[in-house]
């Protein structure tokens, strides 16, 4: 298996396992796709559906060939991941002012979130290699999900979590699986540093969005969602931003649909941040101050002090950023900043129609309100959410919301009445 460099590319063999190119630019699998049948394939696809045990029962590897074909079957970790949801319901699309919305449940994943589908890619990439202990840094979705198929796999998991303002249900359930947690003082952004620095020379699998295998993984959403939609993508694909590889993957997957021929159109893709952690957001429409560097290259200019309420976006430093801010380009997209309560509010709006989940997700929601407000997204067109994360990965928030109204405005929130005798 092969990768090239999006810097200055130059190809890459990715055994022994690399994360960068000798250049320091993140790297890109390459794909051999060539003389792929795109109508025989959708034919492929929709029979592995009817399968029920073994790989292609997973929402990950019914789309192998798109994903890792050169993988061997019997490295394949899977516990039938993807498989998610697609639903519709109208207070959440009058919520958003759009004419048709739709919520891709990626929290219906095993482990509770969208980091599923890149992580089974990754730790089968890792075994085939004859990796034993696999690691990540983590602000809790990443480490729960590791955890998960190592324990699987009956291999080593070692996590790296920031001491402070993480969900104590992600960590207890990376915990539970058996990993190996060492916490730190710092953000995500420097165990991510640490780990890339030191994962090498103490033989651990990396695991974190800079590897490239599990952007192949994350890819797998949007073939589902295309899937599901009869291969006709809405207008606007809406992702909340952290470390920004589920908006480098889905943006790969659509460029690549797009050129063999499965959808005849590219959707918008929308990058949603928190107003406390939104370099990006800052970066793609010109408000961090900096411009460009002497050679033009356009650069991210880190968040020192990520803060935020929505944990899983809480990155000043996201790693995929370039592959982000290439997809947005290719696809005419944009971002979006919303604040705190803005995020809550949407999640209860999500909570309320029987879907539910955690607050990173509801920052897309928040961020298509905001940007058909704007008048970005226009209120006829049609529109897609990636609902990353289970409703119970963060109960304080549920808690601290409807019942202590410390977060959030007063719109839709609640609280329980006492009845007396019934």
């Amino acid at each position: 298996m092969k990768a090239v460099c999006i810097e200055c590319g130059k190809e890459t063999a990715l055994s022994p396992m690399r994360y960068a190119c000798g250049c320091g630019g993140p790297l890109d699998v390459k794909q051999p796709f060539a003389g792929l049948d795109p109508e025989r394939l959708k034919r492929v696809f929709r029979e592995r559906r009817a399968h029920r045990t073994g790989i292609y029962a997973s929402g990950v590897w019914r789309y192998k060939e798109l994903i890792a074909p050169e993988l061997p079957e019997s490295a394949v970790v899977t516990k039938n991941e993807g498989n998610t949801g697609l639903y519709e319901r109208e207070p959440a699309t009058a919520y958003a002012g759009v004419r048709r919305l739709m919520f891709k449940a990626q929290s219906e994943n095993p482990s509770g979130s969208f980091k599923d589908n890149g992580m089974t890619a990754a730790v089968s990439h890792g075994i085939s290699l004859g990796y034993e202990r696999f690691a990540c840094a983590s602000t809790g979705n990443t480490s729960a999900s590791l955890a998960m198929y190592a324990a699987f796999a009956g291999k080593q998991s070692i996590v790296l979590v920031p001491k402070r303002d993480v969900s104590d249900n992600k960590v207890l359930q990376t915990l539970a699986a058996g990993a190996d947690i060492r916490t730190f003082d710092g953000t995500y952004d420097d165990g991510l540093r640490y780990l890339e620095t030191h994962a090498e020379e103490q033989e651990l699998y990396l695991c974190n969005s800079v590897n490239p295998l599990r952007i192949e993984g994350q890819k797998s959403i949007v073939f589902e969602l295309a899937e599901q939609l009869n291969w006709r993508l809405p207008d606007w694909i809406v992702v909340p931003g952290g470390a920004l590889g589920n908006a480098a993957a889905l943006g790969k997957g659509l460029r690549e649909l797009h050129a063999l021929g499965f959808i005849d159109k590219l959707p918008q893709l929308a990058v949603v941040q928190a107003e406390g952690a939104a370099p990006f957001h800052r970066l793609m429409n010109g408000r961090d101050g900096s411009g460009a560097t002497a050679g033009g290259e356009r650069m991210l200019h880190p968040e020192p002090r990520p803060h935020t309420r929505a944990t899983a976006l809480k990155i000043g430093h996201p790693p995929s950023w370039r592959k982000a801010a290439a997809m947005l380009e290719l696809t005419g997209g944009t971002t979006a900043a919303v604040g705190d309560d803005e995020i809550l509010d949407a999640k209860a709006c999500i909570d309320r129609c029987g879907i539910g989940c955690e607050p990173a997700s509801a920052a897309a929601l928040a961020g298509l309100r905001q940007l058909v407000r704007s008048g970005a997204v226009h209120p006829e067109q049609t529109a897609a959410c990636i609902l990353t994360g289970h409703l119970l990965k963060d109960t304080d928030a549920i808690r601290e919301y409807h019942l202590e109204g410390r977060i959030g405005s007063s719109q839709l929130r609640s609280r329980l009445t006492h009845l007396g005798k019934l």
